[in-house]
């Protein structure tokens, strides 16, 4: 029996890999539909629904192969191909298989199998209705607040980390970025300059940060960014990281919840609710059916 087996179905070991790999794709699903603060408050029920869903597709696995979903090999070679595009080409995709230990064949194998899995779930979850605009409204009234979007800046920087902790490695970078604000403020290009010298990652991208809101950013750089005005470029600022210089090129303010910038991603998250309870329904008919033990 796999030792990182959690729970057996038929027999069948639920491992560890697949609840992480369940609880990766809520995260990634939530993500888009809430606060990453509140997704963090939900993790502990998160991991557990993650189990479920595990449990779940180990389900419907056996109930696909069982049911003898057709899956043609074209549909499988298009989706082979498919990955090879995405890894760069057929010989990329070729070389991740040998370093994972794989085969074509088996590859090929998986491919066929989630198709199988894929073809169920469409013909459980496929009458399920699409969420009219009135129960999208009726629930953008309800959660409001989630669609809310807080105070946010867009900024670029440039860090220059001290090579060490010693006082004269300090000074230096302290005096490089010194020497790179006053090139700045006297004319040159703040992305050129962070292309050059930027520590940071970012440098490769002109420094730029995106927008960020509050909390996103160490205390120091935050203030620091938040405080000055639109098209300044700031004094030293001092991190963790190193040395920072900002240049803000804009700010918003705290925006009103709109069911129009909302709607899609209401609609799409009603409507996963709806289908998932389908689902749901379903697999709850095939686990009355199965044996299902800890391991």
């Amino acid at each position: 029996m796999d030792k990182k087996a959690i729970v057996l179905v038929d027999g069948e070991p639920v491992t560890e890999e697949m609840v992480d790999y369940e609880f990766r794709r809520l995260v990634s699903f939530y993500a888009g539909h809430m606060p990453e603060e509140q997704i963090r408050a939900q993790a502990e029920n998160l991991r557990r629904q993650a189990v479920e869903q595990a449990i779940g597709a180990k389900l419907l696995f056996k109930e696909a192969e069982r049911s003898g979903v057709e899956v043609s090999d074209e549909e499988v070679d298009q989706s082979f191909f498919g990955m090879a595009r995405q890894a760069g080409g057929l010989d990329k995709l070729r070389a991740q298989l040998r370093k994972q230990g794989l085969s074509e064949s088996v590859l090929k194998a998986q491919i066929r199998r989630g198709r199988r899995v894929d073809k169920l779930v469409a013909s459980v979850t496929d009458s399920v209705p699409d969420p009219t605009e009135e129960e999208c409204r009726d629930y953008f009234e309800a959660h409001s607040e989630e669609y809310q979007r807080g105070e946010r800046v867009l900024a670029q920087h440039i860090l220059i980390t001290p090579k060490d902790s010693t006082p004269e490695a300090k000074k230096a970078a302290r005096d490089k970025l010194l020497e790179i604000r006053d090139r700045v403020r006297n004319g040159a290009d703040f992305g050129d300059e962070a292309s050059a010298h930027s520590d940071c990652p970012s440098g490769k991208n002109g420094g730029s940060l995106g927008w960020f809101s509050r909390g996103m950013m160490v205390p120091e750089f935050e203030k620091a960014a938040f405080d000055m005005s639109v098209g300044d470029v700031s004094d030293i600022i001092e991190t963790q990281f190193g040395y920072h210089i900002i240049y803000k090129t804009d700010h918003e303010a705290p925006k009103s919840a709109d069911f129009e910038d909302a709607a899609e991603n209401i609609r799409d998250l009603l409507l996963h609710s709806r289908r998932g309870e389908a689902l749901k329904e379903y697999v709850a008919g095939l686990k009355a059916k199965a044996k299902i033990e800890m391991a």
